[in-house]
C-alpha cells in the first residue's frame, strides 16, 4: 500500500496543491508584448511632445510679426502733445493717420452747479419739513424731506439716493465765519445742453431759511483746431482729429499746442526684434535635434527628432522667406535690406538702427514691402502662408507629422485596451482551470490516503 500511495504525490507541488502564484507568473509572461506596446507609446509621445514644442515656436514667429502692419499702416501709433499739462490724447492706431494738429483751447467744459444760502452746522440745524421738487428730463420729481432727515448732511444723501442726475455735498465755505455749511448740487455730465435749474423749495419750521441763490450754467468746451473754432461738451474730444481722443486740460488762450501722430518707432522695432527672436527659436530647436550629443554609454546621438525630414523641409521653408525677393511696389525686395541678417550661427540678427533708419526715412516704403496688398504680396503676407503650410495638420510638415504621430498612439492605445481585455478572459481561464486540478488533485490524494490506511 505504501508503494500506492507514493505514486499519488506529486512531486514539487507542495503536499499535491499548485503554486499559489502560478496562474499570474503565466499572465506576467503573456503580458511581455502589452509592456512593448506601452514602452513603445511612451517614446511617440515623447516625440509628440517635442513636435508640439516645435509648432508652438514656430506659430510663435508670427505673433508680433503679424501685428506689425494693417490696412491703414503701421499698427502701432503714438500720439505727441507740445504742452501735456494743457493737452494729452489717446491714440487708437486702427483708425488714426500720421500728421500734424495745431489746438489751442480756449474753454473748458463745465458741469452744471448750484449752491444754497449757508448754515451754522451741517448735522444739527434743520432746514424743515417739506420737499424740493426738480424739473428733469423725466419730468418734474419730488425729494421729500422729513423732520428726521432735515440737516444739510441727511438732505443730500436724500438727493443723491434719489437718482435725479444731480450729485449732492455739503462744502464748508469760509468766507462765512458764521454760517459757513452750504448745500451744493453738481449736474452729472458737462456742456450747455445739460444745465440744471434752481429746485423749488418749500420748506416750514426750518431753524433758518433755506434757499439757493447761486448758480453756474453749465459750458461748452471752445478750441481752436488749425485756425478754426469749434465747440464740444465734453473736455475728451472724440471727433476733431480721426482716430485720436483728446483730453482738454486747461485754458491756454493764444497758444496753440502742436498735437503729432506718428508712427510708434521704438514699439514697432521691438516686434520685428520679437519676430527675430522667435525665428531663431524655431532654427535652434532644429539646430539642437540634429546635434550630435554624447550618451553615458559613449555613443554619439542625434536629439529624438535629429535627422527627421519634417525639421529639414521646415528650415527649408522658413530660410527661403528670408532669402526671397518679395513682389511688392516697395523699393525694398528681401527683408535682408531692413536690418534682419543671418549670422555665422545660422540664425537671425537684428540691427535695430538699420530698421529705424529706413522707416524714419520713408515709412510707407517700408509698409508698402512689409503688407503688400494683404492678399497674396508682402513679408508678412508671404510670412503667414509660409507658417500655414508648416503647421497645416492634414498637408503641413510639422501639422501632418504632429497628426500621424497622434494616430499612432491612438491605434497602440486601443491595441492595448484589446490586449488587456483578452488577458483578463485569458487569466479569467486559467484560474477555473487551475481551479478544477485542485479539486482532483485534491480528490486523488484523499483516494490514496484511504488505500493507504486499507
Amino acid at each position: 500500500m505504501e508503494e500506492m500511495q507514493l505514486g499519488i504525490h506529486v512531486s514539487g507541488l507542495g503536499g499535491g496543491g499548485l503554486p499559489p502564484n502560478l496562474v499570474d507568473q503565466v499572465i506576467e509572461a503573456e503580458r511581455m508584448p502589452l509592456k512593448k506596446m506601452e514602452a513603445d507609446k511612451a517614446k511617440i509621445e515623447d516625440k509628440v511632445k517635442l513636435v508640439t514644442e516645435f509648432e508652438t515656436k514656430i506659430n510663435d514667429i508670427l505673433k508680433n510679426l503679424g501685428s506689425i502692419v494693417g490696412a491703414r499702416g503701421f499698427s502701432d501709433m503714438k500720439f505727441v502733445s507740445g504742452f501735456p499739462d494743457i493737452i494729452e490724447g489717446q491714440v487708437d492706431p486702427s483708425l488714426a493717420e500720421s500728421g500734424d494738429w495745431n489746438v489751442e483751447v480756449l474753454q473748458l467744459a463745465t458741469k452744471p452747479s448750484i449752491v444754497s444760502n449757508g448754515a451754522p452746522d451741517k448735522d444739527q440745524s434743520s432746514i424743515g419739513v417739506g420737499y424740493i421738487k426738480f424739473d428733469t428730463a423725466d419730468g418734474i420729481k419730488e425729494v421729500y424731506i422729513d423732520a428726521e432727515n432735515s440737516t444739510l448732511d441727511k438732505v443730500a444723501a436724500k438727493i443723491n439716493e434719489s437718482d435725479l442726475g444731480v450729485r449732492a455735498n455739503v462744502i464748508n465755505d469760509r468766507k462765512d465765519k458764521v454760517d459757513c455749511y452750504r448745500l451744493q448740487l453738481t449736474g452729472a455730465k458737462t456742456g450747455d445742453d445739460h444745465t440744471v435749474d434752481f429746485p423749488t423749495v418749500y420748506m416750514v419750521d426750518g431753524d433758518f431759511d433755506f434757499e439757493f441763490d447761486e448758480k453756474l450754467a453749465a459750458k461748452n468746451a471752445k478750441f481752436k483746431l488749425n485756425g478754426h473754432e469749434f465747440e464740444s461738451a465734453e473736455n475728451k474730444v472724440t471727433d476733431a482729429i480721426p482716430g485720436v481722443t483728446l483730453d482738454l486740460k486747461q485754458v491756454r488762450e493764444g497758444v496753440p499746442v502742436k498735437l503729432t501722430v506718428t508712427e510708434n518707432y521704438d514699439v514697432i522695432g521691438e516686434k520685428v526684434k520679437s519676430f527675430v527672436d522667435s525665428y531663431n527659436g524655431a532654427l535652434t530647436f532644429i539646430q539642437g535635434q540634429n546635434k550630435l550629443t554624447q550618451t553615458k554609454e559613449g555613443m554619439q546621438r542625434l536629439g529624438p527628432l535629429g535627422g527627421d525630414s519634417m525639421l529639414r523641409m521646415t528650415e527649408g521653408r522658413l530660410r527661403r522667406i528670408i532669402q526671397d525677393v518679395q513682389d511688392t511696389n516697395s523699393s525694398y525686395e528681401r527683408i535682408l535690406e531692413l536690418g534682419v541678417e543671418f549670422n555665422r550661427n545660422g540664425t537671425l540678427d537684428y540691427k535695430a538702427d538699420k530698421f529705424k533708419k529706413a522707416v524714419a526715412e520713408d515709412p510707407r516704403d517700408v509698409i508698402e514691402f512689409l503688407r503688400g496688398n494683404l492678399q497674396d504680396t508682402g513679408f508678412v503676407t508671404n510670412m503667414r502662408a509660409r507658417i500655414r503650410e508648416i503647421t497645416d495638420p492634414t498637408v503641413g510638415a510639422v501639422g501632418n507629422r504632429k497628426t500621424s504621430m497622434q494616430r499612432q498612439v491612438t491605434n497602440i492605445d486601443q491595441k492595448i485596451e484589446r490586449k488587456e481585455k483578452s488577458l483578463e478572459k485569458r487569466e479569467e481561464s486559467l484560474r477555473r482551470q487551475f481551479a478544477n486540478m485542485e479539486e482532483a488533485m485534491s480528490k486523488m490524494q484523499s483516494q490514496g490516503a484511504s488505500l493507504g490506511k486499507g
